[in-house]
């Protein structure tokens, strides 16, 4: 119990004074066993060394193994919580990720309306400016027809103005619109443009998106996962977090930007396709109201023609009827004049004294002077009246032209005109529906 007690080189010791020889050597005889042998001192000292390094072994050892547990605990719990982290953080950058991405997905969503907007104004612009070509061949046509109005009914009136008018404001609306037109298009290029660069950004979010759900997936305990030694230094054509930020911003700027224009045009369009229409069913309205009312005042002009001339062809037939009288008149005159002048010449032809101006003669004389006087006023009227019934007709006829000349004026306007223009398109048709 004692010599447990004590220490190892103790003990060593012990063991060698118990084996050590006290008694004297055998001499010459023994001399060939003692060459080239240890001594007990070095066979002591080997043993003490062999028992020494091997103390030293089991204790470092011992050393090695708790050093290697406790790494194999540090390394299993830093793994652990790097691997929590990366998972962590995977899952934030999926959150972000899945922003960006539903962000552009929904301005892909406006910039596809916007698109879709735009193109149904485009239609509408085009179908307005078609239905532009009639009004234009309307006023035109009426134009071309009121041309062939003749004599003093070829003016230039309200009428003609109001179509010169209409005939400048549909060119003036046919230029807006096929401006418009083209800035239409030239819109829905740029957001089919822009909706192509959201699409292929969020198509590489959504790719992303898959991987970095997949590796987020991946546990030490995955069996499909292996090594890739190059992966960690494959790193060069990586953009740092705010070059990636920064791109998908400017997409949505640009989107944004194209959102807000594409807002700006469908407005444009929509107030140039009813302000136009609008324009023209007024300018058309006025044009109607100006035929009317040259109508109404041909009308009119031409019934107080119709009546002058009735008129003038009652005062026509009366003077007719008074040139016979006085015709009649000149001619009843004759036989009193022959017998005032036969008398006068009868008694011309009394003899000497008897040819005296006496009361018969004075009365006779004064009998031819009051016919040929009568007829001379009588021929004087005839003249009058013959003049009269020449103007008369002259006025007949310039009625009769007149009022033939209003005739045909009333039916280029009314007939013609007026009757085209019942063609003219609605306002719907106008703004493009």
């Amino acid at each position: 119990m004692s010599s447990q007690l004590l220490p190892a080189h103790e003990e060593e010791d012990e063991i060698l004074e118990r084996t050590r020889y006290s008694g004297t050597s055998g001499g010459l005889a023994t001399a060939g066993y003692r060459s080239a042998k240890y001594t007990p001192h070095e066979w002591l000292e080997n043993t003490r060394a062999a028992l020494h390094r091997a103390a030293a072994e089991t204790a470092g050892a011992e050393r090695v193994r708790e050093e290697g547990r406790a790494a194999r605990t540090e390394t299993e719990a830093a793994a652990a919580q790097r691997q929590y982290d990366a998972t962590r953080h995977l899952g934030a950058r999926l959150q972000d990720v899945h922003a960006r991405r539903s962000e552009l997905e929904r301005h892909v969503g406006r910039l596809l309306s916007d698109t879709e907007r735009l193109a149904t104004l485009k239609r509408r612009l085009e179908r307005a400016l078609h239905a532009t070509e009639i009004p234009f061949a309307i006023a035109a046509d009426n134009l071309t027809c009121r041309e062939r109005r003749s004599g003093p009914e070829l003016v230039q009136d309200r009428v003609e103005e109001e179509l010169l008018k209409e005939v400048e404001l549909i060119k003036s609306i046919q230029a807006l619109l096929k401006k418009t037109l083209d800035q239409t298009v030239s819109q829905i290029s740029q957001n089919r443009s822009v909706q192509q660069v959201l699409e292929l950004d969020w198509s590489d979010k959504h790719e992303a998106y898959i991987l970095d759900d997949e590796c987020g997936r991946y546990r030490s305990t995955s069996t499909n996962t292996q090594h890739h030694a190059n992966s960690a230094t494959a790193q060069h054509h990586v953009c740092d977090v705010d070059g990636w930020m920064s791109f998908t911003q400017r997409n949505v700027a640009q989107a944004e930007q194209e959102e807000e224009a594409s807002a700006a045009m469908c407005v444009l369009c929509e107030r140039v396709l009813q302000e136009t229409a609008e324009d023209l069913q007024a300018q058309c309205n006025a044009v109607n109201e100006a035929f009317t009312q040259h109508c109404h005042e041909l009308t009119h002009a031409k019934s107080l023609l119709e009546l002058q001339l009735t008129q003038v062809l009652e005062q026509i037939g009366s003077q007719e009827r008074n040139i016979s009288s006085l015709q009649q008149a000149v001619f009843d005159k004759e036989a009193p004049l022959r017998v005032a002048q036969s008398r006068l010449h009868s008694r011309a032809q009394r003899p000497n004294m008897e040819l005296c101006r006496d009361l018969p003669q004075i009365s006779l004389l004064s009998e031819v002077d009051q016919i040929s006087a009568g007829v001379c006023a009588l021929q004087q009227q005839l003249r009058e009246a013959l003049g009269s019934l020449t103007r008369l007709e002259e006025t007949r006829m310039l009625l009769e032209k007149d009022i033939g000349c209003k005739t045909h004026s009333l039916l280029i306007d009314r007939e013609k005109c007026l009757k085209h223009r019942t063609l003219y398109p609605t306002v719907l048709i106008l703004s493009g529906y």
